[in-house]
């Protein structure tokens, strides 16, 4: 009857194993509830992949081809990334009007989150430049002399020194930068659109594009003024001494001839 008796469970036995199924209840949920948020995330990156792609076979798909392998209309889109598709579609230059030596820019075709959706399917085709982070784009307290310097370094040749743009072989051209975004002007030196050559991070780090993007925006800006007077597209000698010898020969070529017809007309009187 003793041994029995002890063991008898004690009466607070029952309230110790509740408490303990409680917490481990509790833990269950602290371990599950990341694992949902990610599978939440995973979700939604799978939606905007699948809509991308209903978008890119409406828009793309004809010339790209059914998988963004590319044809002789366009080149494959494998591997270039986000940053190309929102640079691209984000200001108008795709979907293209027709092919040609240079897509324009023109008015934007799609929503912002039309354009992040065909960006997740493009991307999901194969590892390319991420669209920056504002933080990655933003300029402020860059040194805009380190930015001239890099600006003259790696983009005169085409867009000439105030970033202008400039006409290049085959009739392709630079484009003009004033009024470009922060945002597009960081994605072109990723991803090398049309002409340009790309610029990844491991060529120039996110602090020097931020540079040169400062630099665009105070040589353009509403504040910068030109000493010079006119600045003839900032091309530089080149061009003013054009100018000066075209309209400055031309201008003494007028006065020269004035003054040989009013001498004929004074000797015949």
């Amino acid at each position: 009857m003793k041994k029995l008796s002890a063991r008898r469970r004690h009466p607070l036995a029952a309230v110790v194993v509740l408490l303990l199924a409680l917490a481990a209840t509790g833990g269950l949920y602290a371990a599950f509830a990341p694992a949902d948020k990610a599978q939440a995330d995973t979700s939604a990156q799978s939606l905007a992949i699948d809509e991308g792609k209903k978008l890119y076979d409406v828009g793309c798909a004809s010339c790209h081809g059914t998988g963004g392998q590319g044809s002789s209309d366009g080149p494959s889109l494998v591997g270039v990334g986000a940053a190309a598709v929102d640079f691209q579609v984000g200001t108008g230059r795709m979907p293209a009007q027709q092919p040609g030596p240079q897509i324009e820019k023109k008015k934007v075709q799609y929503s912002q989150g039309q354009i992040d959706q065909l960006a997740a399917y493009i991307a999901s085709l194969g590892a390319g430049p991420n669209v920056p982070t504002s933080q990655e784009y933003n300029p402020a307290g860059s040194d805009v002399a380190k930015g001239g310097e890099l600006f003259r370094t790696n983009c005169t040749q085409c867009h000439n020194f105030s970033g202008e743009g400039g006409a290049l072989t085959n009739g392709k051209f630079a484009p003009d930068l004033e009024g470009v975004s922060a945002k597009h002007i960081y994605e072109a030196m990723q991803s090398g659109p049309q002409n340009m050559p790309s610029f990844p991070d491991t060529t120039m780090p996110t602090k020097q594009k931020q540079e040169i993007i400062a630099y665009i925006k105070t040589v353009n800006g509403s504040q910068s003024a030109s000493p010079g007077g006119l600045k003839l597209g900032g091309l530089g000698p080149v061009s003013e001494g054009l100018f000066a010898w075209i309209f400055g020969l031309g201008a003494l070529i007028a006065v020269a001839v004035w003054i040989a017809a009013h001498t004929a007309k004074a000797k015949k009187s």
